[in-house]
């Protein structure tokens, strides 16, 4: 897999530092398991905000502080166990981070169309940011739209393009305010996304702009 579209120093410091919304820390995981460039510089970031804590002057702990924390953990309640889901023996589309949010592969998305032949899949994340699988057919394109936001798309399989450039597996699109596209995927492969927006995008069309609220782009 060769990788040529990387994520942002800020981004990956952000995610070091426990800064962003949980659906763009799993879009971060889901490439960095998948970059080994972009692995690598998280590992200094980490390194460097390890150094920082150990030079800090921190508050002194009371003494019951260990045994009050412990007393907390056994009093809060449990959350439900999920059912392991058999690992799919082919091939995998998903990188690990995403397998272990979704509890499997493909197999286990439930799709639902939104027009076009494309569909999508909503992932339960906290608010903040929405985290969406995208299923877009061979030489189908994506509505032209804007930003309000910043919008990450991780290609998982297939390629798409558009007018900065082209996307393959692996490559992640950084999308901001300043950039108006239409994505279209290539021939071959059906192409599959995973993308994350911390706001609705910006549709030029009437009809994307009117099934957006149900389709909660």
């Amino acid at each position: 897999m060769k990788i040529t579209h990387h994520l942002t120093d800020a981004l990956l410091m952000a995610y070091s530092a426990g800064q962003l919304p949980e659906a763009f820390n799993l879009i971060v995981a889901a490439h960095v398991s998948l970059c080994d460039e972009c692995r690598a510089r998280l590992g200094a970031f980490d390194a460097i905000g390890g150094a920082l804590l150990e030079a800090e002057d921190l508050p002194e702990l009371a003494a019951d502080s260990l045994e009050l924390t412990m007393q907390r953990i056994a009093a809060a309640p449990r959350a439900p166990q999920m059912p392991a889901q058999p690992r799919p023996q082919g091939r995998r589309v998903f990188p690990a981070p995403l397998q272990d949010y979704v509890g499997g592969d493909l197999e286990q998305v439930r799709w639902r169309a939104i027009g076009m032949g494309v569909k999508q899949a909503i992932l339960p994340t906290a608010r903040g940011a929405t985290a969406r699988l995208l299923y877009i057919p061979a030489g189908a394109a994506v509505p032209d739209h804007g930003h309000r936001g910043m919008e990450l798309t991780l290609v998982l399989q297939g390629a798409f393009r558009d007018e900065t450039d082209r996307f393959g597996p692996g490559d992640i699109e950084i999308a901001t305010e300043e950039l108006e596209h239409t994505p279209i995927a290539e021939a071959g492969d059906d192409c599959i996304c995973l993308a994350v927006t911390d706001a609705p995008l910006r549709f030029n069309s009437l009809l994307p702009r009117l099934a957006q609220p149900f389709l909660r782009i």
